[in-house]
């Protein structure tokens, strides 16, 4: 069952798409998901945080199911300071001052570049992989090619042929990623079909290609985040207490996000959630879950220090 039915509200860029759960006094959670996800990610998850207390908040990203530009002015760029900014601009829309952000992929870039650039606004941080916050600098340097083989799409949607690729193929394309970064998941055929209509936004292209074209020096971004790009070329430390998922059945491959502690200059730990997949609020709700529950139990005892 869905969470909810779909919400509206604008942003300066956006018309967001989201669905809720929860008592509006409840303290706020974002729930991003990934590519190419969608909330669907999250509706196990959604009614469990909500029975907790929570006000649970899960956007559409940019480019994904009913959210839209405002402007068909508006280039349609998928950088991370873009979702990191999206992020705040729904909190201003929502009205909420601090909240939890929780993601996965492109979500959990987004709640990190959010967290790194607006710490003031964001209270704990649940992620996979430790630091997502792209160097883009340093994407000319190669990576071993067993781990070069497995980024195969990326380099497909660099080029005009690519682009074609995912708007022709985008199901038979993203459903293959689904199986591949899930290999353990016996329910991924079905949860692609309910994710899948978001994969039809007239701007997933769009959004998609420009995204992995930026991160690899390729395309300019949207001049409007170009300071925002200039601190995270910095690396930014976070500041926000968090917890890193490392998925142990990942069919992107395996990553001890341990190793990526030094970014974080508040609380920082890491939970592994063996049977899981790329997608983890999906795949392993429960431990998805339970990690949110346990950083929300360290925020409070450390504010009540």
């Amino acid at each position: 069952m869905p969470i909810s039915e779909i919400t509206y509200v604008d942003t300066p860029v956006l018309r967001i798409g989201y669905e809720s759960l929860g008592e509006a006094d409840g303290t706020p959670i974002i729930l991003l998901h990934g590519f190419p996800y969608d909330v669907r990610s999250y509706d196990e998850v959604a009614p469990r945080l909500a029975r907790e207390g929570f006000r649970v908040i899960a956007p559409y990203l940019r480019g994904y199911g009913p959210t839209r530009f405002l402007s068909g002015e508006t280039p349609r760029s998928g950088q991370q300071a873009a979702l990191g900014r999206d992020v705040i601009d729904l909190l201003d829309a929502l009205g909420i001052n601090r909240a939890i952000l929780a993601g996965y992929d492109w979500g959990g870039r987004a709640a990190s570049v959010a967290a790194a650039l607006f710490p003031e606004r964001v209270s704990g941080l649940i992620t996979a992989a430790g630091y997502p916050i792209q160097d883009i600098a340093g994407s000319v340097e190669p990576d071993s090619p067993a781990e070069e083989k497995l980024s195969w799409y990326q380099y497909y949607f660099h080029s005009e042929r690519g682009r074609r690729g995912l708007e022709r193929y985008r199901e038979d394309l993203c459903g293959m990623l689904w199986r591949e970064w899930s290999p353990e998941w016996a329910g991924a055929e079905a949860a692609f079909a309910a994710s899948a209509p978001s994969l039809h936004n007239p701007d997933f292209v769009d959004v998609v290609v420009h995204s992995y074209r930026h991160r690899c020096g390729l395309a300019e971004g949207d001049p409007r985040y170009a300071e925002l790009e200039r601190i995270l070329a910095g690396a930014p430390t976070i500041a926000a207490p968090t917890v890193s998922l490392d998925s142990g059945a990942d069919g992107f491959g395996w990553f001890d996000s341990s190793e990526h502690a030094a970014h974080f200059s508040g609380a920082f730990s890491t939970v592994v959630l063996p049977g899981a997949g790329h997608n983890p609020p999906q795949e392993d709700p429960a431990g998805f879950t339970a990690a949110v529950l346990a950083l929300a139990r360290d925020i409070g005892a450390a504010g009540a220090r």
